[in-house]
């Protein structure tokens, strides 16, 4: 089988998508670690004084400026303003040219006054011939933050390139040393550098306190939309007060305007204030985060059109500044949202997702089974005559499979990516599966499930993973004390392969050949796997039974034979701990997530990932396959959800609406909707194809580790650290879904604001929280958890 094209480790921009944002940064390194990370990694995005590209693209280093006489710095200052200002005239940014002309205190008559004379101007060696234009270009690269901001399009934009391929240099000409192109990561005193030069410190809590004014007495209809502005501007004004060392002023604009932020951004607010000094600052992720992506609000053009009148009235640069800087405002068309609707789809790190980053097209349908015939056994024979319709099981198994046998019209091209070949045991698990299927107990309100509770008592320094196979016959749990241990959950003991020796004395041609081969000696309930140096965050089955992986805090992903109960492969790529780890519906691939923030695809046959999903800005908490394995999902400490494409890498969905770190996520079994938890204690509920929530599911009242689907998704099970596992009405949820254009366009979502009537049971433990979930092919619901003595 061929395998998706393998890329190395390096290509995280490459494989970035190209609404994410830019890529994530890596946690917290110590200053000179992160120093020579910072040199290795990620030049810097601005060239410093003196290296800028001249007019030609030749890749010579630049040589020192032709001696003359040395500009004062009043002037080499005037001459990097005059060279801004023609450069904004000559790329028609009039409005930007008037704003930065008025903070200069520039007229008109003087633009043409100054001369750029090669000496002074700081090009490679006095460079001659187009000395405007290339003059221009190098002085843009050590132009002041005020004027930065006014370029806008041309080098503020650079810090927080969306192109996920790469970031050119702050010159428009988009060279770099003769056309070397640089990764789209920021250097920690380029990002910083903004910060410089920024108006009186005195008046900032003044400017903050007249927009808080204005928009609390603005009409009721864009007041909602309005304070969305609130968080973002109160932390780069905060942050801009530090990083000038304004340190009396930054305390005090932090303790008179904190509390009027939403309660979601309390854990944000907590980290920021323990930065009181612009050493603080460097190599801070929070800060980093923030100030290379650029805040997303999506606001009615009526709002945006008066917040924007009233900062002009006022001539209020300095929040206008931040604005046009680190804010992007997604501007529609039509009434502006409800307080209910901005608090739905708010709470992330970086704001809303843009609405472009949801317009992809998603093949979520399912892939077409192979056909095969199900022979009965006697049991069924005898079941069917009785009945006298033997021919009842077929239709019934089509209903309730959820994969039907025509090519649903929503589903990839069935060879849009490969998959493995059908091996003979697989076919033979499908027809097991079947034949299940067909005594299914179809579930609903009147007829909920069986649950069975799996408690691990005395669990060995904590329980941090559960994962049960498909056929519910095994169970394995990673714990804090680096293991793994598995379980057989039925009569049959778990047994290993002979010896090579012993094996040579079988006959390979016998019927029972792989009954033979076990040895009845290794026979236990209980096998343990030794390997991990570290805490095992994740564990995951291969859909034969066959595997099994594990992922740990020592940053390695393990695949443990169930044959020989041993480690076959170890696989690096990590850095950090890896928080998740999932098997592909098909086997062959898997996925897993960690404290780096990027989320990487394998395959078994390959030490080194085949794509590396780059653009949350926070860990990857959880990770789950779509069902027809084209797509992954990963949620983030960042509290969004992502849906990648598998085949190009791309990032096809970015789900805003969670108020804390996501910990667990479902896909429906027609692979239309997904299901997500959080620390919120909410259950959001998302339409894939449209890109929109389309439910909210409240009653847990602490962290959501486990959501699962029943075999035919009728049933939403959640299991929550407050000790209770929850069932809903999925079939209620979905229905009379308003997924028009407009709602489509604009977010204009109405979730029901109780969600009560489509709780169908509340179970709790005596004192267990519920890390996972499962249902049989039978639909029995099995939940596992570790005894708290707390």
């Amino acid at each position: 089988m061929a395998a998706l094209p393998e890329e190395p480790a390096e290509v995280v921009a490459v494989k970035q998508d190209p609404e994410a944002g830019t890529p994530p940064q890596p946690p917290a390194a110590p200053p000179a670690a992160a120093a020579a990370a910072a040199a290795s990694v990620a030049p810097p995005v601005a060239a410093a004084e003196g290296e800028a590209a001249g007019s030609g693209g030749d890749a010579a280093p630049p040589k020192p400026a032709a001696p003359g006489p040395a500009a004062s710095p009043t002037a080499l200052d005037r001459q990097t303003l005059v060279a801004v200002l023609q450069f904004l005239r000559r790329s028609n940014l009039r409005e930007s040219e008037e704003i930065l002309r008025r903070e200069a205190r520039l007229l008109g008559d003087d633009l043409g006054a100054a001369a750029l004379s090669p000496a002074g101007s700081g090009l490679p060696g006095g460079a001659g011939g187009d000395t405007d234009s290339a003059g221009s270009e190098a002085l843009l690269s050590r132009v002041t933050a005020s004027a930065a901001i006014a370029i806008g399009g041309s080098v503020s934009t650079v810090a927080s390139s969306s192109s996920g391929v790469a970031a050119v240099a702050a010159v428009p000409t988009g060279k770099v040393g003769g056309g070397v192109v640089v990764e789209d990561q920021p250097d920690v005193s380029a990002v910083l550098s903004a910060y410089n030069q920024q108006g009186d410190p005195a008046l900032y809590e003044e400017y903050y306190s007249g927009l808080k004014h204005f928009i609390e007495c603005s009409l009721d209809c864009h007041r909602a939309e309005l304070s969305q502005l609130f968080y973002p501007l109160f932390v780069h004004m905060y942050l801009e007060l530090v990083y000038n060392q304004h340190e009396s002023e930054a305390k005090s604009f932090f303790e008179r305007f904190h509390g009027d932020q939403e309660c979601y951004y309390q854990d944000d607010l907590r980290v920021l204030s323990s930065l009181t000094k612009k050493e603080h600052m460097k190599g801070n992720e929070t800060m980093l985060d923030f100030r290379t992506s650029k805040f997303v609000l999506r606001i009615s053009r009526d709002s945006y059109q008066l917040l924007k009148r009233h900062l002009q009235e006022k001539q209020n640069n300095q929040i206008w500044n931040i604005v046009q800087e680190h804010l992007y405002i997604d501007i529609f068309d039509g009434m502006p949202r409800s307080k209910q609707q901005i608090d739905a789809m708010v709470g992330s790190l970086a704001g809303e997702a843009k609405r472009e980053a949801n317009k992809a097209k998603v093949f979520f349908g399912l892939l077409k089974e192979p056909e095969f015939d199900v022979p009965l056994d006697d049991e069924d024979e005898e079941g069917e005559n009785e009945e006298g319709k033997p021919k009842k099981k077929k239709p019934k198994k089509d209903s309730v499979g959820s994969k039907s046998k025509k090519q649903d019209p929503n589903a990839p091209p069935q060879n849009r990516i490969p998959l493995p070949e059908l091996k003979d045991s697989d076919k033979l698990d499908k027809v097991m599966n079947m034949k299940e299927a067909a005594r299914r107990v179809r579930l609903g309100p009147e007829c909920l499930p069986s649950i069975c509770f799996y408690t691990f008592l005395n669990a060995y320094q904590g329980l941090t993973a559960v994962d049960i196979t498909d056929d519910s016959s095994m169970i394995v749990g990673g714990f804090a004390d680096s293991t793994v241990r598995v379980w057989s959950v039925t009569p049959k003991k778990l047994r290993s392969v002979k010896t090579a020796a012993d094996l040579s004395l079988i006959d390979k041609e016998s019927d029972d050949v792989l009954e033979r081969i076990m040895d009845e000696k290794t026979a236990s309930e209980l096998k343990i796997l030794y390997g991990h140096s570290g805490p095992v965050y994740g564990t995951s089955f291969s859909p034969d039974r066959n595997y099994l992986l594990s992922c740990s805090e020592d940053g390695t992903v393990r695949l443990w034979s169930l044959q020989t109960f041993t480690c076959l492969v170890g696989y690096k790529g990590h850095n950090y701990p890896v928080w998740d780890t999932q098997f592909s519906p098909y086997g062959y691939y898997f996925v897993s997530g960690g404290h780096d923030r990027v989320a990487r695809l394998w395959a078994t046959d390959h030490y080194q990932p085949l794509r590396i999903f780059a653009g949350h800005l926070a860990d990857v908490t959880c990770t789950r396959f779509h069902p027809n394995s084209n797509y992954i999902a990963t949620g983030s400490a960042d509290r969004t959800i992502r849906l990648w494409d598998v085949l190009n890498g791309n990032c096809v969905r970015i789900f805003t609406g969670h108020k804390g770190p996501i910990h667990s996520l479902a896909f429906s079994p027609n692979g239309r909707f997904l299901a997500t938890g959080a620390t919120d204690g909410r259950v959001l509920l998302w339409d894939i194809g449209h890109g929109l929530m389309v439910g909210e599911l409240k009653g847990h009242t602490d962290t959501i580790y486990a959501l699962r689907f029943s075999r035919d998704g009728e049933i939403l099970a959640s299991g929550s650290m407050d000790n209770t596992v929850r069932l809903w009405d999925a079939v209620k949820a979905f229905e009379d879904l308003e997924t028009d254009d407009f709602t489509t366009a604009t977010g204009h979502i109405n979730l029901p604001e109780n969600s009560q009537d489509l709780l169908l049971g509340t179970y709790m433990t005596k004192s267990t929280p519920v890390v996972h979930l499962h249902f049989t092919r039978r639909n029995l619901l099995l939940a596992a958890g570790a005894y708290s003595s707390q």
